[in-house]
């Protein structure tokens, strides 16, 4: 009986810190301070940041009729002669990266190494990790406007709209996702990358549409609602104004796992052959057209791989955080000295 007193004065007491420390704050001071405090996330977000602004930075970029300058002085179609300089007997195009924790760092003239023809391999992941990440961001908006439009109206209206609604999610589930994405691929997989990422992203959104489904038929229920309907609001003010608000935690963690889960979808297919094809680069298919290398020459297969393992778990980790903080059971995490004092008190109490 001791302990069970002394924990459930500990949970008393942390609770009383958790209401006090976030009393006078909105809702989204309160998410914005539980984010900031999840190391995990704040340390993706930057990794995350900081390797887009090192890809998209690296390379020349177009957008509509402005051009930006990349910083890297070769491109994907540049071919210079392969270097030998460092590369074991018979082999060439070497990577000239050097880390030396006791030396100068440098990154050489092709910090990657080379590819079969001559082309600079850091200019070709690059460019992989552009267009990877573009597809992970369009198939995640993509994909969360069509399971937060889908969730939202199965359960705000249910009855027969809600049966179809899910009978349709439900078909589309008992797909595999790789098997529609092979198809999609092989169809339109030439007309270019956002066009793919678009098709890709018009089958992501069944997880999320039942989760916000979910949502959507607790909240309809609250007293905020029925207040609502009583004040003569119509069911678009409803779902926009009061329910989908309240909901978005549920849609941003979701559409997270979406665009995690997308990244790994698009080097699954390019790697099959039916994800981007050339002469466009992804970090798929990187890894698919040197797979053969990776005995021989492994660094074509590494770097690759490594973007791709740095972007998911990146993101995952965000989703993370993100869960955490719109959690509204989520505990605060107490430093050493407050766990004493609670502890302290506990025994006091139970004295």
């Amino acid at each position: 009986m001791r302990i069970f007193r002394r924990k459930k004065s500990t949970e008393v007491i942390s609770g009383d810190i958790a209401n006090r420390e976030v009393e006078g704050l909105s809702q989204g001071q309160i998410v914005r301070r539980r984010f900031l405090r999840h190391r995990g996330a704040i340390i993706s977000l930057i990794v995350l940041g900081t390797t887009m602004l090192f890809v998209f930075s690296a390379l020349d970029l177009t957008l509509g009729f402005i051009k930006y300058p990349g910083w890297w002085k070769y491109s994907i179609i540049d071919q210079p002669d392969i270097r030998t300089d460092g590369c074991p007997p018979g082999l060439g195009g070497c990577p000239t990266l050097s880390i030396n924790p006791f030396g100068a760092f440098g990154l050489g003239d092709h910090p990657f190494g080379q590819d079969d023809i001559g082309r600079d391999y850091f200019a070709l992941v690059m460019r992989g990790a552009q267009r990877s990440i573009l597809v992970m961001f369009i198939i995640g908006i993509v994909g969360g406007a069509i399971g937060t439009t889908v969730g939202a109206i199965s359960g705000f209206y249910r009855g027969w709209v809600d049966s179809v609604l899910m009978r349709f999610t439900d078909f589309i589930i008992t797909i595999p996702s790789i098997i529609i994405g092979s198809v999609i691929g092989y169809h339109f997989g030439n007309l270019g990358v956002p066009f793919l990422a678009l098709y890709l992203g018009l089958f992501a959104w069944t997880g999320l549409s039942r989760l916000v489904r979910g949502e959507f038929l607790s909240l309809r229920e609250r007293e905020f609602v029925d207040a609502a309907k009583v004040a003569g609001a119509s069911n678009r003010r409803i779902i926009f104004k009061h329910i989908l608000p309240n909901a978005v935690g549920v849609i941003i963690v979701s559409v997270t796992l979406i665009m995690s889960g997308a990244i790994l979808l698009e080097t699954a297919l390019s790697y099959l052959g039916f994800g981007v094809v050339a002469p466009d680069v992804s970090l798929g298919l990187l890894i698919s057209q040197y797979q053969d290398s990776f005995t021989t020459r492994p660094w074509l297969f590494w770097y690759p791989g490594i973007f791709i393992i740095l972007i998911a778990l990146s993101v995952n980790f965000i989703g993370d955080g993100l869960r955490d903080a719109f959690d509204p059971r989520q505990r605060r995490r107490i430093s050493r000295k407050e766990k004493a004092a609670e502890r302290k008190v506990a025994a006091d109490r139970q004295v």
